[in-house]
């Protein structure tokens, strides 16, 4: 008798059990997709709401929203970083290598293979850009003590290819030529 007593609350115990599994399993989790929040309800049972054009508060707002433009630099006769502002617009070398919005120099570093092959790229250039890459390369290849350096022009995007890392070497030269 007493085993079948226990045969009965076991299986009244295992029911309980799987009714409230089935009762969490069919309920959404809490926080974890669109399925979890609740159904849209008419507009009536919504609190009113009043449209302000300019509240006083909207300072406290605007000054955590991101800029629309990057702003122009503050002129100063040497910034701490090195970086320079640009003063060359190119029109008696031929050619203009324009910053970024940021004001930085398009001059990056591409790495292929697992960092086995290094790629310096030269951006944004306009005008005559094999006059550029002339110039460019001999700098490069002076900061090689006379090595050769292997070059690529895509004369349709503007930029100049360079085999190796020598973003340095160009970004420092471009800056004292005033670009």
């Amino acid at each position: 008798m007493a085993t079948s007593a226990k045969l009965m609350l076991g299986s009244s115990l295992c029911k309980r059990l799987s009714q409230l599994t089935r009762q969490i399993h069919m309920q959404p989790a809490l926080l974890s997709s669109f399925r979890s929040s609740r159904e849209v309800q008419e507009l009536d049972k919504y609190p009113e709401v009043e449209v302000v054009a300019n509240p006083p508060e909207w300072r406290f707002v605007e000054r955590l929203l991101p800029a629309e433009t990057v702003p122009q630099p503050v002129e100063k006769p040497k910034y701490p970083s090195g970086w320079r502002p640009q003063k060359e617009d190119g029109s008696e070398l031929g050619y203009h290598v324009a910053r970024t919005k940021n004001h930085m120099m398009p001059v990056y570093l591409h790495t292929r293979f697992r960092g086995q092959r290094r790629i310096t790229v030269v951006r944004r250039v306009q005008g005559d850009i094999w006059s550029l890459e002339k110039d460019l390369r001999a700098v490069v290849e002076q900061s090689r003590n006379g090595k050769l350096c292997a070059t690529r022009i895509n004369e349709l995007s503007g930029q100049i290819h360079f085999h190796g890392d020598h973003v340095d070497v160009l970004r420092d030269y471009l800056k004292e030529k005033g670009f």
